[in-house]
């Protein structure tokens, strides 16, 4: 117990330290900086989902290019 009373003030300067310096976080801030990362997600990159359907409709484009320019042919 003598030994914790006599590093108690260099215990406490190192807390207040990392606490200033922001290295330990709490889980609020923890929460909210997760919500932060979220919403910049949603609004940066797309979901897989829509990235399939997409793809299928520009394959679905594709093909009726490409039926188009073969009418276009056979006419000719």
């Amino acid at each position: 117990m003598d030994t914790l009373l006599y590093y108690s003030p260099v215990i406490i300067v190192i807390l207040v330290f990392l606490i200033q310096q922001r290295i330990v976080v709490t889980p609020e801030e923890l929460e909210k900086k997760h919500r932060e990362i979220l919403h910049d997600i949603e609004e940066r990159f797309v979901t897989l989902n829509s990235h399939e359907d997409l793809k299928s409709q520009f394959s679905e484009m594709k093909d009726k290019i490409d039926k188009i320019y073969d009418c276009l042919i056979i006419t000719k």
